[in-house]
This record gives C-alpha cells, sequence and structure tokens, in this order.
C-alpha cells in the first residue's frame, strides 16, 4: 500500500526543484558539451572520409604512373633492340663490303702478279727461242738484234693470243 503523506510530497518537491537546478546549471552544460562532442566527432569523420578518398587518389595516381613506367620500359627497351638490330645489321653489311673490298684487291693482285709473271715468262720464252736460234744458226746474234727479234716474237705471241 502506498502512503501518500507528507514525506512523499516533499520529496516530490524536492526531486522536482532539484532537476529545475540541474537543468538550469548542469544539463545545459552537458548538452552544450555533448553537442560539441557529437560536432566534433562528425568534423573527424569527414576528415577521415576526405583522408581515405585522397588517399585512394593518390593510390591510383601512383598506380597510373607504375603503369606508365612499365609501358615506357617496354617501349624504351624495343627502341634499344630495334637499335641493336640495326647496329648488328649495319655491322653485318660493314663486314660484307670490306670483304667484297678485300676480295676485289686480292682479285687486282694476282690479276697484276700473273701479268707480270706472264710478261716475265714471255721474256724467258723469247730468250730462250733466240738462244735456241743461235744454236741453230750457230752464229752469234747481237744484243741489239737479240731485243729486236725478242720483241717481234712477243709482239706475234700477242696478237696470236689475242685471236685465239
Amino acid at each position: 500500500m502506498l502512503d501518500f503523506s507528507v514525506t512523499f510530497i516533499i520529496t516530490i518537491v524536492n526531486i522536482a526543484i532539484l532537476y529545475f537546478i540541474l537543468r538550469k546549471i548542469l544539463f545545459k552544460r552537458v548538452t552544450k558539451f555533448m553537442a560539441a562532442r557529437a560536432q566534433k566527432v562528425k568534423d573527424t569523420l569527414a576528415q577521415a572520409d576526405n583522408h581515405r578518398v585522397k588517399a585512394g587518389q593518390v593510390l591510383a595516381d601512383y598506380q597510373d604512373r607504375l603503369k606508365n613506367a612499365g609501358d615506357e620500359a617496354d617501349g624504351i627497351i624495343k627502341i634499344a633492340r630495334e637499335q641493336a638490330k640495326a647496329a648488328a645489321e649495319k655491322i653485318l653489311a660493314d663486314g660484307q663490303a670490306a670483304r667484297e673490298a678485300l676480295l676485289a684487291s686480292g682479285r687486282r693482285q694476282l690479276e697484276s702478279e700473273r701479268q707480270a709473271m706472264l710478261v716475265r715468262f714471255k721474256l724467258d720464252a723469247a730468250a730462250l727461242v733466240m738462244a735456241a736460234s743461235a744454236r741453230l744458226v750457230q752464229r752469234d746474234i747481237s744484243g741489239e738484234d737479240k731485243h729486236r727479234y725478242a720483241a717481234l716474237l712477243l709482239d706475234e705471241l700477242a696478237t696470236q693470243q689475242h685471236k685465239g
């Protein structure tokens, strides 16, 4: 059973007075503090979201740069390979040209030596023919006659060689 005595009414009046005093002094400050705290938390969360977005943008930027660097490296490697191939082809072409020049020089040298040997052979052959002719004729041919007969013989051999 409830007893509504004077104590009960005084207690309720005390609670009401305490409530209004606390509300006037404490609740406004606590409410203001809680509102400020809530605003600070919202600002911190907004700032964290901004940082997260910026970090995402920076990450995307770095990934793009990394991809571009990889593409650029591939391009540089491709260009280097092409340059190396061109250099190798040039070296081969230069070597081929040098080989051809060396072969041509060797052929010219061989031809000139062959011509010199042929002239020497013709002179030696003419001298042998003159010596054999002199023995057959049993007469001594003079030096001037030897040269004249050798020249005639060489001219005749040359004309026969051109015909044959």
